[in-house]
C-alpha cells in the first residue's frame, strides 16, 4: 500500500517553519535569498528579486554538501528540484522531465541536448567538481532557443580565483551492502586553478568505474532494465574539463573543453518477464558496449562597457556521439530490425548509435534605457545554431534519416520599475527554422510476437525534402513587493521544442494505421488495408508537428534571514503535446494540459557555535491529454506515466554544522508514485539517507553517507515508466569520500 502521509508531514513542517519566521528580520548587511544574482532567466545577470519566475540557485556550498551524499548531477537536481521528477537511477536520463515536460540543460548557457534527435545521458556525465553554481528556472522558456517547455537547468562552471595555483585531489568509493565486495565502485578526480594578473585558470580532471548494483533485498539488478537505455553498473567513465580566462579592463574573453566518456559492458542481458527485471543469468551479453564520447567547445568574449551596454557573444560546437545497448524482441521490446530468419527475428545489428555536430553564435546586448523610465533595461540579441544529426546501426545502416537544420532568432527583453516596489517585464522572441531530412531506407522491421508474416514489415523508402518553419513566443510578467522580505510575482511564458524528428523517422510506416496502408497496400489486410504496397513513405506526410506550450504560473518568495522559503502553482498547456505509447511504440500528437504546486523553505536555528537548517521541498503534478484525440480532453484522459511517474515528490532534511568542522545532513526522500492510469499503479517510497563529515586544519575533508539506510525494497517508478516493466530501486549504499586542497 502506498504511503500516502509523507505530504502532510512535508506540509507540516512548510506551515510551521513559515510560522517561526515571522519573528525573524534580516541581519543587516547580508545577502538574503532575493539578492542572489543569476543570468539564465533573462540572459543577463539579475537578482533573483527582479525575476517574474520562480527559480532556485545552488551555490558552491549547496553542491558541496550535496556531493557528500552522491557526486553525481542527476542524483542532485532530482532530489534537490522540486520540478524535477525522481531520478530512474541509471546513466540513462529516460522518462526524467520537468513539470512533465522537455528541460534544456546547458552548460555556461550552451544547450546539451540533440534536438533533432532525443537522446538522453546528459546530466548523469556532468562532472560536480567543475561547477560553480547551479541556476534553475521553472517553466517555458524560449530564450535560449528550442527544448525548454518545461524548465532549464544551466550548470555554471569554476573559473580560477586564487593568487597562486590551487589544487584539489578527490577519492570515493561507493558500495552496496548487499555485496560490497562485489560493488565497491571507486571514483577519483583532481582540479587546479588560479590566477595570474589578467589571466585565469581552472583544469579538471574525473574518473569512476561502476560494479554491480542491488536492490533492497539484496539481488543483483539489471545493466539495461529500461530496455536499450542502459543502466548503473559496470560502466566506466572519464571527463575532462579546462577554461581559461583573460581579463584586460572591463572586456573578457575565455575558452573551455569539456570532454565526457563512459562505457558500460553487460555480462547478461535482462528478463523483463520478471517482477521485478532482473539480469538473465542464462543469456550472456552479445552486443557492443554502450558508448558515450563527446565534446564541447565554447568560446566567450564580453564587454561590460560596450558602446550600447553590456556585450556578451559566444560561440560554440558540440560533437556528440551515443551508442545504446543492444536489444532483442520481447514483449517489451515490440519492434526490431529483422533478420530474415523468422525463428531467431532479431538482427545482429539492432544497435544505434547517434552522431551529432552542433555548432553556434549567440549575441547578447543588455541596454539601459533610463531616458524611457529611470531603472529599465532592454536585453536583446540574435541567435545561430546548425545541427547534424544521424543515427546508424551496427552494420552502417541509418536508423533514421539525416538530417540537418539551419535556424535564426531574434530576441528582446524588456524590464521596468513602474514604482520602487512594482516591476513588469515582457519580451518576444522570433525562431526560424531551416530543415533538410535525406531520403533514406527505414530497415526491414519484425514486430513482436513476430509468429506470422503480419508481423513482418519490409524496408520503406522514406523521401525526405526541404522544410522551414517558425514561431513567435512571447513572455510576460511582473514582481511586487509585498514587505521588503516578501514578493508577490506572476508570469505568462511560452516554450517552443522540435518534436522528435528522429523517433517519427525510425518508425516510418508502422508509427499509424494510415502509415501502414499507405506503405503496404493490402500486404497489411488484417489492418483493413488495401491497395498495391509501394513500400514508400514521404516524410511530409509523417512531419511532427513542433510543439508550442504555455506556462501560467504565480507564486510568492522571501527571505527573512533565518527562515527563506517560497510557493508557487502553475499551469502549462499545449495544443500539440508528444505522447509515447509504451505499449504500442508509437508516438503520438495532442492537447494536454499539466498542473502543479511546488514549495520549498529552510529555517536556520544558531546555537552559540553549532548551526542547525531544517528545510525541504514539496511538489505536486498532474496532467491529463486529449487520449482518444476527440478534440477535448475528458475527465478520465490522465496522461502516461512516462509523463509523469510521480504525483507527489517531498524531502525534509536537518543539517548540522558543529565545532570543529563536524557536519552531519539527514534527510527523508519521499515520492507517492502514481495511481491515475488504470492497471499500471507506480507505487512510491520513503527512504532515508544520513552524511556525515569532518573538516581538518590541512584543507582535507572526510565524509561518510548512507544512501537508502533501512535498505527498503522500492520499485522505481520513473524507471518503470519508461517501458512498463517493473524495475527495483537501489538498495542501501555507502559513500565514503576525501577530499584535500593544496
Amino acid at each position: 500500500m502506498r504511503n500516502r502521509v509523507w505530504p502532510y508531514v512535508l506540509s507540516a513542517c512548510f506551515i510551521s517553519t513559515a510560522a517561526w519566521a515571522q519573528e525573524d528580520v534580516p541581519e543587516t548587511g547580508e545577502a538574503t535569498l532575493l539578492d542572489r544574482l543569476l543570468v539564465t532567466a533573462g540572459r543577463d545577470e539579475r537578482s533573483i528579486a527582479s525575476v517574474a519566475q520562480s527559480v532556485q540557485v545552488l551555490d558552491k556550498d549547496e553542491i558541496k554538501e550535496a556531493m557528500r551524499l552522491s557526486p553525481n548531477a542527476n542524483d542532485l537536481v532530482s532530489r534537490l528540484v522540486p520540478g524535477y521528477s525522481p531520478s530512474n537511477q541509471t546513466i540513462s536520463g529516460a522518462s526524467e522531465n520537468f513539470r512533465g515536460r522537455n528541460v534544456l540543460i546547458m552548460v555556461d548557457g550552451v544547450p546539451r541536448n540533440t534536438p533533432l534527435r532525443d537522446v538522453s545521458r546528459i546530466l548523469s556525465l556532468i562532472d560536480l567538481n567543475t561547477v560553480e553554481r547551479i541556476e534553475v528556472v521553472n517553466g517555458a522558456s524560449s530564450l535560449y532557443g528550442a527544448g525548454a517547455t518545461g524548465g532549464t537547468i544551466n550548470f555554471i562552471t569554476k573559473r580560477g580565483t586564487s593568487d597562486k595555483p590551487t589544487v584539489t585531489l578527490r577519492t570515493g568509493v561507493t558500495a552496496f551492502t548487499g555485496n560490497p565486495g562485489r560493488s565497491a565502485a571507486p571514483e577519483a578526480s583532481v582540479s587546479v586553478e588560479g590566477r595570474k594578473g589578467d589571466f585565469d585558470y581552472f583544469f579538471s580532471a574525473n574518473g569512476e568505474l561502476t560494479r554491480r548494483t542491488y536492490d533492497g533485498h539484496g539481488n543483483e539488478m539489471a545493466s539495461d532494465a529500461m530496455l536499450g537505455q542502459g543502466g548503473g553498473d559496470r560502466t566506466g567513465s572519464a571527463g575532462l574539463f579546462g577554461s581559461m580566462g583573460y581579463e584586460n579592463g572591463s572586456r573578457r574573453f575565455e575558452m573551455s573543453f569539456d570532454w565526457t566518456y563512459a562505457r558500460q559492458k553487460p555480462d547478461w542481458f535482462t528478463d523483463y518477464g520478471t517482477d521485478p527485471v532482473r539480469p538473465d543469468f542464462s543469456a550472456p551479453y552479445t552486443g557492443k558496449p554502450l558508448d558515450e564520447d563527446s565534446k564541447y567547445l565554447t568560446g566567450k568574449y564580453t564587454d561590460s562597457d560596450f558602446a550600447l551596454g553590456a556585450l556578451e557573444v559566444k560561440a560554440f560546437y558540440n560533437n556528440i556521439n551515443k551508442r545504446s545497448p543492444f536489444t532483442s524482441l520481447s514483449s517489451v521490446n515490440s519492434m526490431v530490425y529483422y533478420s530474415g530468419n523468422p525463428l531467431s527475428p532479431t538482427a545482429w545489428f539492432n544497435q544505434s548509435a547517434l552522431e551529432a555536430q552542433r555548432a553556434g553564435l549567440n549575441l547578447t546586448v543588455n541596454t539601459p534605457i533610463d531616458f524611457l523610465h529611470d531603472g529599465a533595461t532592454l536585453t536583446w540579441g540574435a541567435d545561430y545554431t546548425y545541427d547534424d544529426t544521424k543515427q546508424k546501426l551496427t552494420n552502417g545502416d541509418d536508423a533514421i534519416a539525416p538530417m540537418s537544420q539551419h535556424a535564426l532568432s531574434a530576441f528582446v527583453q524588456a524590464e521596468v520599475p513602474i514604482t520602487d516596489r512594482f516591476r513588469i517585464q515582457g519580451g518576444v522572441r522570433f525562431d526560424q527554422f531551416f530543415l533538410t531530412v535525406d531520403d533514406f531506407t527505414r530497415p526491414a522491421a519484425a514486430i513482436y510476437p513476430a509468429t506470422s508474416l503480419a508481423h513482418l514489415y519490409p524496408a520503406v523508402n522514406v523521401a525526405g525534402g526541404s522544410f522551414d518553419y517558425n514561431a513567435f513566443t512571447f513572455n510576460a510578467g511582473a514582481v511586487f513587493d509585498v514587505t521588503t522580505q516578501l514578493q508577490l510575482f506572476g508570469s505568462f511564458s511560452q516554450g517552443y521544442t522540435l518534436t522528435d524528428i528522429g523517433a517519427f523517422t525510425r518508425r516510418a510506416g508502422v508509427t499509424s494505421i494510415a502509415e501502414i496502408c499507405d506503405a503496404y497496400g493490402a500486404l497489411a489486410a488484417i489492418y483493413g488495408c488495401s491497395g498495391v504496397p509501394d513500400f514508400a513513405i514521404s516524410y511530409s506526410d509523417i512531419a511532427p508537428k513542433p510543439q508550442l506550450v504555455n506556462t501560467y504560473e504565480t507564486g510568492l518568495r522571501g527571505d527573512w534571514g533565518r527562515f527563506r522559503g517560497g510557493i508557487s502553482a502553475y499551469l502549462s498547456t499545449s495544443d500539440d503535446g508528444v505522447n509515447y505509447d509504451v505499449a504500442a511504440n508509437r508516438v503520438s500528437q495532442q492537447k494536454e494540459r499539466i498542473w502543479g504546486v511546488e514549495a520549498t523553505g529552510a529555517y536556520d536555528v544558531n546555537d552559540v557555535n553549532d548551526i542547525f537548517t531544517v528545510g525541504g521541498l514539496l511538489a505536486y503534478q498532474e496532467g491529463k491529454y486529449d487520449a482518444n484525440r476527440d478534440g477535448a480532453i475528458g475527465d478520465g484522459e490522465y496522461l502516461p506515466n512516462n509523463r509523469i511517474p510521480s504525483t507527489w515528490k517531498g524531502l525534509a532534511y536537518l543539517t548540522a554544522s558543529f565545532g570543529d568542522g563536524f557536519k552531519a545532513r539527514g534527510e527523508i526522500e519521499y515520492f507517492s508514485g502514481r495511481d491515475r492510469v488504470a492497471g499500471k499503479d507506480l507505487d512510491g517510497a520513503t527512504l532515508v539517507n544520513l552524511a556525515v563529515s569532518k573538516e581538518f586544519a590541512n584543507g582535507g575533508e572526510l565524509s561518510v553517507a548512507v544512501r537508502n539506510v533501512f535498505d527498503t525494497f522500492y520499485i522505481n517508478p520513473t524507471a518503470t515508466a519508461t517501458r512498463g516493466a517493473p524495475v527495483p530501486g537501489l538498495g542501501r549504499s555507502i559513500f565514503a569520500a576525501y577530499t584535500q586542497t593544496f
